[in-house]
């Protein structure tokens, strides 16, 4: 048995290669204990293969509760991590503050030695320079220009393994050029580790074999995930998005925007001809983490993302979320302070009757008290968070160069069809689309996820070409090797004009130009275009593919209408038609005037 598992903020998800579904309240404390009680609730204690997304390293940074951490760097950069960029958090406040480096001034350490920006040697390593550190958790090595020559690193490495220190190399996690962001992602990684090791090793004792979702949306065994956990902070949205991707293209959609929206955040993503989009470089806490990734943008607003009044007398919805425990007021668990379900409650898109896991029948009395204590409607709290999810839908598409109108927005997690026609309404965006299992869809896309294996190599030559299709012909190769069997290796690449500083990632450099045009509304052909890295992925195939499993007994509705499954809750609005497409998933879309008659 294979069974896919996703562990949010509220809820733990799971699902099997029977397409059976459980869903358990999570456990902050406790998160494979709550993942234990899911795998009884589901019928299969102990699976032949675990395959599973975390939020272990996501919240570890979040809530600053990792290792202790000390840095070693080349002489003179120790301050690195800290100067940063030039850019300001809040560009027009000069009182906003950075966050602080997860790393003290205190245990930063510097190492005699310097290559040059071509990787050659300028003077010897001298590991007497070294000095002692004490004993903490975890050590990060970042010396300059490792992405290139790694051979300094690695004898630091060496000899601090020698002292019995766990160390993680920059060279191993982050290898591509900008010292601060590669500083950055390497103290990251060594901060979260020793919480994700410990936490991954306690998964074992509940299956035989247990993968890992990264980043990037591929699964990795747990010895590769442990050793850099700094790839999971997007664990569980990815599998969200590989699934929401699929749905949408074989129902006709291949341009479509993923919208996972869970109990604690919001997670949207834009596909295009059927691919999410990559991204190489993502913050987290406000630090920079540059590994690879879905460009999956993340923003507070969930089910029970708690309504308020500011200071300013207006009403803001989220990020404060009440979370699994005490949940918002309608869970009947303590909590008191109104939520985005409580609203839904009020507003009848959600039913009492409605049954969530072992949450029982929703208390819509104290829903209502919680709005009113509150001081505002449950309308009010709805178009808030609507107007926060719309905002971040625009910035994957508007912002990017892409049109809503001709793309399809594909609505799961357990609250996002309750707002999906909203937000397709607000952007002109199609059709909406909703897959089975809906509710669940991370731990879906988890369970049907490939394994990958992801590597990245700077490219010194920039601007000159030569020996680069050589290059990522043997980045491919070393991708194939890693993973032992490929069904698919691909190779791309970072891409700039000269003098810019920022890059946009292409399947070949011959491609930059029009790619830039669509971004950023002009090229210039006249200028060379410079290649900073390449990046090579190699996938094998899951054995249970998404259309294997059962597609579930659903029928055409026409709004208004609530319709209620295990997992997640539809609301469909007036003017609105569902209509099941293919492999179960539902297809809305606004119906015409002379089409207005009750669905089947």
């Amino acid at each position: 048995m294979r069974v896919g598992t996703d562990t949010g903020g509220t809820f733990t998800d799971l699902v099997d290669e029977t397409g059976a579904v459980a869903k358990v309240l999570s456990a902050p404390q406790d998160p494979a204990g709550a993942l234990a009680g899911g795998l009884e609730a589901l019928g299969a204690p102990r699976p032949d293969v675990l395959t599973h997304g975390t939020t272990i390293a996501t919240n570890a940074v979040l809530e600053r509760r990792g290792a202790t951490v000390a840095l070693v760097t080349t002489e003179g950069f120790a301050d690195v991590v800290e100067i940063a960029r030039q850019d300001r958090p809040s560009l027009y406040d000069p009182f906003a503050d950075r966050p602080e480096p997860l790393v003290g001034r205190d245990r930063r350490h510097e190492v005699a030695g310097r290559l040059a920006a071509d990787g050659t040697e300028v003077s010897p390593l001298d590991l007497s320079s070294l000095g002692e550190i004490s004993l903490g958790d975890a050590v990060a090595v970042c010396l300059l220009h490792a992405d290139l020559n790694d051979a300094h690193e690695q004898a630091v490495a060496g000899e601090l393994r020698r002292r019995g220190h766990d160390v993680t190399c920059s060279s191993d996690v982050a290898p591509e050029f900008r010292e601060y962001e590669r500083t950055s992602t390497t103290v990251m990684n060594a901060y979260v580790r020793p919480l994700t090791e410990a936490y991954l090793r306690a998964l074992g004792a509940l299956a035989g074999e247990v993968l890992v979702m990264t980043s990037a949306g591929g699964l990795v065994p747990v010895a590769g995930a442990a050793a850099a956990p700094v790839r999971l902070l997007l664990s569980g949205p990815a599998g969200g998005v590989r699934a929401g991707a699929h749905y949408a293209r074989i129902n006709g959609f291949p341009d479509a925007v993923t919208f996972d929206m869970g109990g604690t955040s919001t997670d949207v993503c834009l596909v295009s001809g059927g691919l999410p989009a990559p991204a190489a470089q993502r913050s987290m806490a406000g630090l920079p983490v540059r590994v690879p990734a879905l460009d999956v943008l993340t923003i507070g607003a969930g089910g029970g993302s708690v309504a308020r009044i500011d200071a300013g007398g207006a009403l803001v919805v989220g990020p404060e979320s009440a979370g699994a425990v005490p949940g918002p007021a309608c869970y009947g668990r303590g909590g008191s302070l109104p939520t985005v379900t409580d609203a839904n409650l009020v507003a009848g898109r959600i039913p009492a009757r409605a049954f969530f896991s072992d949450l029982g029948t929703l208390d819509t009395g104290a829903a209502g008290a919680a709005l009113a204590a509150g001081g505002f409607s449950a309308a009010d709290v709805l178009a808030v968070v609507n107007a926060n999810m719309a905002a971040a839908l625009r910035h994957v598409t508007v912002e990017r160069g892409t049109d809503p109108a001709e793309v399809a927005l594909v609505a799961f997690g357990g609250a996002g069809p309750l707002h999906a026609c909203d937000l397709a309404d607000a952007l002109g965006m199609p059709a909406v689309i909703v897959p089975p299992r809906a509710g669940v869809l991370s731990a879906v896309g988890i369970l049907g996820g490939p394994r990958q294996a992801d590597i990245v190599q700077s490219w010194p030559g920039a601007a000159d070409h030569d020996g680069l299709e050589q290059a990522a012909a043997a980045l491919a190769a070393r991708a194939r090797t890693e993973l032992h069997r490929a069904d698919r290796v691909a190779v791309r690449y970072d891409c700039r004009y000269r003098g810019q500083s920022h890059e946009l990632t292409v399947d070949h450099p011959d491609g930059f130009a029009a790619e830039h045009a669509r971004r950023n509304g002009y090229s210039r052909p006249d200028t060379p275009v410079a290649v900073v890295a390449l990046r090579a992925s190699a996938e094998a195939d899951s054995p249970v593919a998404l259309d294997d499993l059962p597609p579930g007994a659903r029928r055409d509705t026409a709004g208004p209408a609530v319709v209620v499954e295990p997992d997640t809750t539809l609301w469909v609005p007036e003017g609105w038609r569902a209509t099941v497409g293919e492999a179960g998933a539902w297809v809305l879309r606004r119906m015409r005037d002379d089409d207005r008659s009750p669905a089947p």
